[in-house]
């Protein structure tokens, strides 16, 4: 193995100390911690090469180096250098490898490096290439959230089967504070529930949140202009914060949290690892403790300051205030409105103002509400039903004409008909009676009722008493007695109708018994 060279550095030193102090060769030795073979051969190659103090004073290192040991090994060989900018071009291509690449740039140049110092040239460069910027983190600025590769698990009560669920984790920027919680599924629900524990836990809410690209909170990634998924954007702004989320595949804008992650897989999930849980708030509980220990372990990074005495020196009081109520989280749909001016949510009904038929709307689902939404302005509230089939409606979205329907009962119809009398509202609540069904009596009184309008109110109280006395129970009989104004013949034999008798009919075309009494001259009738 070749002898390692003298930093440059310390051949200036040598060669100044020599030429302008002229100290010895021991002397020089001592001071600058070399060999005395390095100085006699340093001092020996600058004389051979007719070097001067004022020459080698204003010369570049790479000029200094080369004037005194000559060209590079690899230079001399004639070994061309790879192309590091081209080797990285090509790795981002699928199913390239630094091996493959090895054996085309042999191919091109048969004397060319091995594979072990091309790697080593390719990886200088590549370190060289990485710069990463110092983050400087605010008081109550930023919360960097993640979950957990590795992840807890529970035990089925019940079949006692292995459940693996999802642990959340969630740092802020300048003191490092964690919290930890594990959640059933990374899905929306447990996402946004996950990040209101953590900012009841810290008892504010920092300025940004800073998450991966997962679906669950990002409905369109990107690494310039991502969008956030609608129920995380309503929660960021019912807690008054902004979401930034990292860019894809650079966990160095998140660092926080992937440090903090580590932290709890150890400190955390590694004590849990011989203990059992049959629930959620099982495990919760023990994180928690757990949780107050690690934020309460002294950190050598900070002089021996917890991550709790950070909080409540930087973080805690910098964060903003929480809102009166807790978020709620609910299942965003878009629907569109039917002919009979209802949306389906969930196989259920819930009506919506009639004006907006056939409109696409917005339907926000939570536990206990449905709200409808057009353009962001909410347009309806329903208390939450989940019978399928069903339909839920308020009577102000209906149009008029189906309110009036909506409305009709048979008291109701018999007050209308008493508006125009008694014998009117009799009449009604006859026709009601002699139905199977109330209802199927409505059309017929109403259609009653609306023969005042064109008969007038007296007319038709007469044209009901007639009806009554006659055994009539349809609209049809008395429209008949008004159209051939039966209603304007004399009133009927007083007593007939407790009798039970029918009264008697005068018409031209009826002779009656005096009649019969004429032809015989009989005195007596």
């Amino acid at each position: 193995m070749a002898p390692e060279r003298t930093p440059m550095q310390k051949l200036r030193d040598i060669l100044r100390l020599k030429w302008t102090l002229k100290r010895t060769h021991r002397e020089v030795a001592s001071s600058l911690g070399v060999s005395l073979g390095a100085v006699g051969s340093v001092v020996i190659r600058a004389s051979a090469k007719g070097l001067t103090w004022e020459a080698v004073s204003g010369m570049p290192d790479a000029v200094l180096e080369q004037a005194l040991y000559g060209p590079k090994l690899s230079a001399r060989r004639g070994r061309p250098e790879p192309d590091a900018v081209w080797i990285h071009t090509e790795l981002r291509r699928a199913g390239v490898t630094l091996e493959l690449l090895h054996l085309e740039y042999l191919a091109e140049h048969p004397d060319g490096y091995r594979y072990s110092a091309f790697c080593d040239r390719y990886r200088r460069w590549l370190k060289r290439c990485r710069l990463s910027m110092r983050q400087v983190h605010k008081a109550g600025e930023k919360a960097f959230v993640d979950y957990s590769g590795k992840k807890p698990h529970l035990v089925d009560p019940t079949t006692g089967e292995r459940v693996e669920v999802e642990l959340f984790v969630a740092v802020l920027g300048a003191s490092n504070y964690t919290f930890a919680e594990a959640t059933a599924t990374q899905r929306t629900e447990d996402f946004i529930l996950a990040h209101t524990h953590a900012v009841e836990y810290y008892g504010g809410v920092p300025a940004v949140f800073v998450p991966d690209q997962l679906r669950t909170g990002i409905g369109t990634p990107c690494r310039y202009e991502p969008v956030l998924q609608r129920t995380y954007a309503e929660w960021a702004e019912h807690y008054s914060t902004v979401i930034i989320p990292a860019r894809p595949r650079a966990p160095r804008d998140k660092a926080k949290a992937e440090v903090g992650v580590q932290i709890v897989q150890r400190w955390i999930l590694a004590r849990l690892r011989h203990e059992t849980f049959f629930s959620l708030a099982e495990i919760n509980g023990r994180i928690r403790e757990l949780l107050t220990d690690l934020n309460a372990r002294p950190m050598r990074t900070y002089g021996g300051q917890s991550r709790r005495q950070l909080f409540e020196r930087l973080d805690g009081p910098a964060l903003r205030r929480l809102p009166l109520d807790r978020y709620v989280c609910g299942e965003r749909l878009t629907v569109t409105a039917n002919i009979d001016y209802h949306v389906e949510v969930h196989h259920h009904y819930y009506s919506v103002p009639y004006q907006l038929r056939s409109h696409v709307l917005d339907v926000r689902v939570s536990a206990t509400a449905v709200e409808i939404f057009e353009h962001h302005a909410r347009i309806a509230v329903h208390v939450r039903d989940d019978t399928p089939g069903r339909h839920s409606t308020i009577a102000a979205h209906m149009p008029a004409s189906h309110r009036e329907h909506l409305e009709w009962s048979p008291s109701r119809m018999i007050r209308w008909a008493a508006t125009i009398g008694p014998q009117t509202a009799a009449l009604a609540e006859v026709i009601l009676a002699s139905r199977p069904h109330p209802e199927q009596g409505y059309r017929s009184c109403l259609g009653l009722i609306r023969l005042s309008k064109q008969y007038g109110a007296d007319r038709l109280e007469a044209a009901s008493a007639r009806a009554l006395h006659a055994g009539a129970r349809s609209y049809r009989h008395v429209h008949s007695i008004l159209k051939h104004r039966l209603d304007a013949q004399p009133p009927l034999v007083p007593g007939a109708e407790a009798s039970g008798e029918r009264p008697p009919l005068v018409h031209e075309n009826i002779r009656g018994a005096s009649y019969y009494c004429t032809l015989k001259g009989d005195d007596a009738c």
